[in-house]
């Protein structure tokens, strides 16, 4: 079957690679589409410690460099390995896989132990790290990282319910509530995710999105934002400013200052301005994973109006009900996010590389293995 592997930074091939077949307590998945994360450009622009390597092998996964790409995918269940319940699981099932993977190991690792696998030190995701992935024509993938797509959702929505978990987990992490505002630091697919998940839970509040590309400044408006903001236009003596983007929003509050503020930029500026947008006692919740570590960040600022600072690692048990809330129409027009479909033989060309060299115009690229 063919199959994009990763070698390493700058090194993506598509290869004819051994098709699976399932193992006892695994289902075979024909893989319909999938999404090109944020997380796969880093990986192709330099090293990142999920990321399998050549002279590492993954403690989790056993596997090293190279590997099949790809953790977004939605399929079709076209096998039963030994032992699968065949009450539950049949051939024909449309399928999500939730591609988080962790030790396990109860006895000794304390995040796994109280189910924060997310948490666990050695935390890796199928598609990065190994145990095939999204980027091939087929995966043989343990049950427990399985769920059922219910009927109506289509297979393209399917493939986006793993980064539309992230924003899902980021905003309950947040503690948002109806009525309450927010601003969102970064358009890109995590940022236009969270609009989305924060819509669904109140539609006339107010949430304001800074993001320099003008083609995802459209979508934010198109897709619910009160306001957009271009962070390269907010001046001070003709300079970009955090402290200028800040005073916007507080203008926009009244003086008040946000309740949330979400950072899927991951960059220093981002980060300054949203701090400075909150009210005395809201919330910031880092979303991004940042290239640049470590950053500053004013312990003044935090403890002068006791804000809550906390961030996220991907999810933890969110599939679930984020999936009957998609199926329940609460979270609608993801479709509209969708901005290219590809074939596996383009994935880097008119996929990678299109999303680094082109942020204006393409959201969230699917590819059909």
């Amino acid at each position: 079957m063919k199959a994009a592997r990763f070698y390493g930074p700058g090194d993506v091939r598509v290869e004819d690679i051994p098709e699976p077949e399932a193992k006892a307590g695994q289902l075979k998945v024909k893989i319909a589409w999938n999404g090109i994360c944020g997380s796969d450009l880093h990986a192709y622009l330099t090293k990142v410690p999920q990321y399998a390597t050549s002279d590492t092998i993954n403690p989790v996964t056993g596997e090293k460099a190279p590997v099949t790409l790809g953790h977004e995918f939605s399929g079709t269940v076209v096998g039963l390995g030994e032992g699968v319940d065949a009450n539950h699981w049949k051939v024909g099932q449309n399928v999500v896989i939730e591609p988080l993977v962790s030790c396990q190991k109860h006895s000794t690792c304390a995040a796994c132990a109280v189910g924060t696998r997310n948490l666990c030190p050695l935390a890796a995701f199928i598609g990065v790290g190994g145990w095939g992935g999204g980027l091939s024509e087929y995966i043989a993938v343990d049950t427990r990282y399985v769920h059922i797509l219910p009927d109506g959702v289509p297979l393209e929505i399917g493939a986006m319910i793993e980064p539309l978990a992230v924003a899902y987990y980021s905003v309950k992490r947040s503690g948002f509530t109806k009525g309450q505002t927010a601003l969102i630091v970064g358009g890109g697919p995590i940022g236009l995710f969270i609009l989305k998940v924060l819509r669904s839970i109140d539609a006339s509040n107010m949430v304001i999105v800074s993001e320099p590309a003008s083609g995802r400044r459209e979508l934010a408006s198109k897709h619910g934002a009160t306001m957009v903001l271009n962070p390269l236009e907010t001046l001070i003596d003709g300079k970009p400013s955090a402290t200028a983007l800040g005073a916007a929003v507080y203008d926009a509050t009244k003086g008040v200052g946000v309740d949330v503020a979400f950072d899927a930029a991951g960059i220093q500026a981002g980060l300054d301005a949203a701090l400075l947008s909150l009210r005395p006692r809201g919330t910031l919740v880092n979303v991004a994973i940042w290239e640049k570590d470590p950053i500053s960040i004013s312990m003044n600022l935090i403890t002068g109006r006791e804000l809550n600072v906390t961030g996220i690692m991907a999810y933890t048990g969110v599939h679930p009900e984020l999936i009957e809330a998609v199926a329940a129409g609460k979270i609608r027009n993801l479709e509209e996010l969708i901005t290219r479909k590809i074939s596996i033989d383009d994935v880097v060309e008119k996929g990678i590389l299109s999303l680094l060299k082109d942020k204006d115009s393409q959201v969230k690229i699917l590819v059909h293995p």
